[in-house]
């Protein structure tokens, strides 16, 4: 089952093979068309029927409301009445002036869930190469959700491409994100401050991931690392237990099976390490979909995982 609902893409087909492609530097209108992201999140109080459905009575349920699409009349969900909507032109508007003044390039965005989550992701132009093959993308991914389970969401990431690993970079205050609670109204100008803040974090984060590369892992080390990272809490909720099966899929990638694992700047490397991570958790893990597995990597459990390797590693070279 695909969570992709309409896309579009510029360049490479993305992972699971469906989207429009598009030619480079369309409109954010074309892109609007072309991402099936042409229509508005409508609003609607709840009402229920009391007493049966023939001779029941029509109440309202004031604290709430349902969200429906306005193309398909589609329910999206019931939330609280001061539960603000990002409508999904939004999310593409976010980068008109990005795309049109600063070198910003839309390169996906689409409709998951029905249309209950939305997101674009556009190249920022910064890029690096480590050890002269090993080159890295910034890139700026916007996203949000109606139903609750995400909360407006920019943040930076990083794209490895020989192997299309994704990494969140971290900004300043260290958390990596920008995040706007639905209780709260989305002010775009507001988000672009706060990031515009962090755009130069790009060269830090250079720098770190070059301290990776430098750093040699001890190969002594390395099952104890993926052991603090690759685990899950136990059903009583009081220990933490390793993921053996994960540990031993993420090893064999470090070890070569990896794409990119036998560069320059892999091989035997914190930096390494953190991508043999990255692949397991964005093209390895065990999920019901690709779709549900790069929900994940990028918003979810996987995302995480990610972070706390992130965390791990750079702490060798800090």
């Amino acid at each position: 089952m695909h969570l992709v609902e309409t896309m579009a893409y510029a360049g490479d087909k993305p992972w699971h093979g469906l989207g429009n492609k598009l030619a480079a530097q369309q409109s954010i209108e074309t892109w609007r068309r072309q991402t099936g992201m042409d229509w508005k999140i409508e609003e609607s109080e709840v009402r229920f029927i009391s007493g049966g459905t023939n001779q029941g009575v029509i109440s309202a349920f004031p604290e709430h409301k349902v969200l429906y699409r306005s193309d398909t009349k589609a329910p999206l969900a019931v939330v609280g009445k001061r539960f603000n909507v990002v409508q999904p032109g939004e999310i593409l508007e976010f980068y008109r002036d990005l795309t049109a003044c600063n070198g910003f390039e839309l390169e996906t965005a689409g409709v998951l869930l029905e249309g209950r989550k939305f997101w674009a992701l556009a190249r920022t132009g910064q890029s690096t190469s480590l050890k002269g093959r090993d080159r890295v993308d910034g890139y700026l991914l916007l996203a949000t959700a109606c139903d609750g389970t995400l909360a407006t969401t920019a943040q930076f990431t990083s794209i490895r491409v020989v192997c299309n690993n994704t990494l969140r970079v971290a900004l300043g205050n260290g958390n990596g994100a920008v995040k706007v609670p639905h209780r709260s109204q989305f002010d775009p100008e507001a988000v672009k401050r706060q990031l515009g803040i962090t755009v130069s974090s790009w060269d830090g984060f250079v720098g770190r991931m070059k301290a990776l590369v430098d750093r040699p892992v001890d190969p002594d080390s390395v099952d104890g690392l993926l052991r603090r990272v690759l685990n899950y809490t136990s059903a009583d909720g009081k220990t933490m237990v390793a993921n053996e099966q994960a540990i031993a899929a993420t090893r064999a990638l470090y070890e070569g099976g990896g794409r990119g694992a036998m560069l320059a700047s892999s091989r035997g490397t914190a930096w390494g390490l953190l991508n043999s991570v990255t692949e397991y958790v964005d093209h390895h893990r065990r999920a019901r979909s690709h779709d549900h597995r790069k929900d994940a990597a990028w918003f979810g459990q996987g995302a995480q995982i990610k972070q706390r390797a992130w965390e791990e590693l750079i702490s060798l070279v800090a």
